[in-house]
């Protein structure tokens, strides 16, 4: 056999997988293009659902703001109906004012006065006995009795002092959201629909007037039954083969459907697919043409080159050997520099491989942990917030109490009872380091004073031959923090220190400045690093990744809870900022926490002196308050030292008697209440209502943020002679 009939076997060994491989890449190519085409519609579908409930939401809108008309809520109808023909101009939307029985009070497509129809034209009645009536109904397609067109209808109910007394509704043209339909630009053959609950047709881009009202066919109606977005193969209404992929509108539960020819939706990956094909055969015949120009030079250059591609699909490097043919030289030259190309681009996809799925790992161990300390978190905060409520009582009757009783063994059994409660405050503030910050617990602080203020605090929980070191900067600039869980955090990173180190070491705690640059994981800027570092045993790999999990310790059962360290991350979290860990086993541990630098001034600590007993004051309070055992203590507190009080059980009922015209020189309320308005809702309504009128909130654990300008807030429990002074001087400068 000659060498030439060789190669060219070899050659033709070498196409036949290539052009095999071109085949599976054809097909590959196809169907990727088919499936990357039926998820862009159906992103534009879920889109165009969006789309029609914001349409919706808007007509909604427009009733939400007529529902709060003055003049409804008077009765004052002439005046109403004058309002709301101005925003109902026309004929294709009008506004009904309906009562409780179903009647039409009102209809601005009829003059004022003129007989309405009784019954509804559309299945608002249905939905509001399968729903409810009080929230938004979107009602079905249905014949308008006035106009005798295709309508449907919005509904919201009409509050008047809490209680529904009106439906208000607004019959819309069903024609009008055809404007919806032309704004999208959808491609000329694309076919999109509308529909209501029943399957109907709303609106729909092409011959929209000819077909509103038809139903489509029951399959699609099983399958709009079944799930609330999807895809199927069916025919139009105009009987065309169509690839049909259809969403949920959220807010009335309509229906949009976009129906593509089915020809049309596989032209574009056909095309596609026959492309590459082209290209693949060109190429095939090319290799082929140039595999047997070559094999007519010489064997031992192909030979090379069959190497050479041996060593390039292997994936090693492809060495360059001139060969004295030019072509075949410039082809092996380039395969040298792709087989370099390739293996470099190999290793920094590898590199970058590597790098996202430890970022992966990294973000999943964050979230997770942040779900377990934020389900922690809503556990303990709940807890200290009934036990805030029931210390704010003790408080207040142990201090009323002090002051009738005047036997010596009396006051020393209320002094101890006062003690107790100091005790019981502090486990209660142990119990928020899990949940969200208080704001009435926050202060701007100098980090390095907060720090050497703890010295003596962690030296007595360090075991004797344990050296404490802390080097602060002069310069630290301040922190905005509750300085009572930074103070928890030192003390639980201490005592881990200290469990690490049982035949004593060195403790450094330091607090510097630094500035970082932004990164993926943390935001950029000004921080205070302070940092715990021991040199005790370490931690090996698998204890540092579940170091920072609420309840994980490695401690003997009845020596460690495992909430140290999650306090400290817990604590660094709600400060904006975040604690890093790192430890060498046999060498120790480096903990660093890292918060924000604060622009606000120092928070002044004012130094309270032991008083005989709260102050007297005068004014009228509206306290605010549905706990009745913290209402009747503080209430009994502020009578005795002056104050005319007036009791509201929650924000509503607060809000109600000051509507009502209760003139009050100051409002002292309670964050978490029931109802629907909270204390932080009422300071923010009084404060557009009735600026002049201060607001004092109280507050033993809520997850709202109060960041009202001018309110103050009082951490629970609080002492009634604070309480006092504060009233006094807000009710005095009113």
């Amino acid at each position: 056999m000659r060498i030439r009939t060789r190669l060219l076997i070899l050659i033709l060994v070498i196409l036949v997988p290539a052009f095999v491989a071109a085949i599976l890449a054809v097909w590959y190519v196809y169907q990727e293009e088919r499936v990357a085409q039926e998820t862009s519609v159906k992103e534009a579908v879920r889109a165009f659902s969006l789309v029609v409930d914001n349409e919706l939401e808007t007509k909604e809108g427009i009733l939400r703001a007529l529902a709060n008309s003055p003049a409804l809520a008077r009765g004052d109808f002439d005046n109403f109906y004058r309002h709301a023909s101005s925003l109902a101009p026309g004929d294709e939307t009008g506004i009904i004012l309906i009562g409780l029985d179903g009647r039409q009070l009102l209809n601005t497509r009829a003059p004022l006065g003129a007989p309405l129809p009784f019954r509804r034209a559309s299945n608002i009645d249905l939905l509001m006995k399968r729903t409810g009536a009080d929230r938004t109904l979107v009602s079905d397609l249905f014949v308008s009795a006035i106009l005798h067109r295709h309508d449907f209808a919005i509904q919201v109910p009409v509050r008047v002092d809490g209680a529904i007394r009106y439906y208000l509704s607004m019959g819309i043209n069903a024609a009008t959201l055809q404007n919806v339909l032309r704004e999208q630009r959808f491609p000329a053959e694309w076919q999109a629909t509308i529909l209501d609950r029943n399957g109907k047709v709303v609106a729909r881009s092409l011959d929209a007037d000819h077909y509103r009202g038809h139903s489509v066919s029951n399959l699609a109606l099983s399958l709009f039954a079944a799930h609330r977005e999807g895809v199927f193969t069916s025919r139009n209404l105009a009987g065309i083969p169509v690839q049909a992929f259809y969403s949920t509108v959220p807010a009335s539960d309509w229906k949009v459907l976009i129906s593509i020819p089915t020809a049309d939706l596989r032209r574009v990956p056909l095309h596609a697919a026959m492309f590459l094909a082209t290209i693949m055969a060109v190429l095939l015949v090319l290799a082929s043409v140039a595999a047997r120009w070559f094999a007519r030079r010489a064997a031992v250059p192909i030979e090379y080159l069959g190497r050479s591609a041996e060593d390039l699909g292997a994936g090693r490097e492809v060495h360059y050997q001139p060969q004295g043919v030019i072509e075949i030289d410039a082809v092996a030259q380039r395969m040298a520099e792709a087989s370099r190309q390739i293996l470099a681009a190999q290793g920094e996809l590898e590199q970058r491989v590597t790098a996202a799925v430890a970022a992966s790992e990294r973000a999943q161990t964050a979230l997770v942990r942040g779900q377990k300390l934020e389900a922690l978190g809503r556990l303990t905060g709940g807890i200290a917030h009934e036990f805030n409520n029931l210390l704010q009582t003790l408080t207040t009757a142990l201090q009323l109490a002090s002051l009738t009783a005047n036997q010596p063994k009396v006051l020393s059994l209320v002094d101890t009872c006062k003690r107790t409660v100091n005790r019981a405050t502090a486990l209660t503030t142990r119990l928020g380091s899990f949940g969200r910050v208080q704001d009435a617990r926050l202060l701007t602080v100098d980090p390095g004073e907060q720090v050497r203020g703890s010295v003596q605090l962690l030296r007595g929980v360090l075991l004797q031959g344990t050296r404490m070191e802390v080097q602060c900067a002069d310069d630290v600039w301040p922190v905005t923090i509750d300085p009572v869980q930074f103070d928890l955090a030192l003390l639980n990173l201490a005592i881990n220190a200290r469990d690490a180190m049982p035949d004593g070491g060195r403790l450094l705690i330091e607090a510097r400045n630094c500035t970082l640059e932004a990164t993926m994981e943390r935001t950029g800027g000004d921080y205070v690093r302070v940092s715990v570092a021991d040199t005790g045993t370490g931690m090996p790999p698998e204890v540092q990744a579940r170091a920072l999990d609420p309840f994980f310790t490695t401690k003997p059962p009845g020596q460690g809870s495992g909430l140290g360290l999650p306090q400290a991350y817990a604590f660094a979290t709600q400060s904006r900022g975040w604690l890093t860990l790192s430890s060498t086993v046999g060498a120790g541990t480096v903990i660093d926490i890292y918060l924000p630098r604060s622009r606000q001034p120092l928070s002044a600590v004012a130094a309270r002196a032991d008083a005989e007993g709260p102050g007297r004051g005068s004014g009228r309070v509206l306290f605010v308050e549905d706990d009745p055992l913290v209402r009747e203590a503080v209430v009994r507190g502020l009578e005795d030292c002056g104050f005319d009080v007036m009791v509201a059980a929650d924000g509503d009922k607060a809000l109600a008697m000051l509507d009502a015209g209760l003139d009050a020189d100051v409002v002292f309320s309670d964050i978490v209440m029931p109802g629907k308005v909270s204390g932080i809702d009422l300071a923010g309504i009084l404060r557009e209502r009735r600026p002049g009128l201060p607001v004092v909130l109280a507050t033993g654990y809520t997850e709202q943020r109060a960041v009202i300008p001018g309110v103050q807030v009082l951490a629970k429990p609080y002492e009634i002679d604070q309480l006092v002074e504060l009233l006094s001087n807000l009710s005095g400068n009113r």
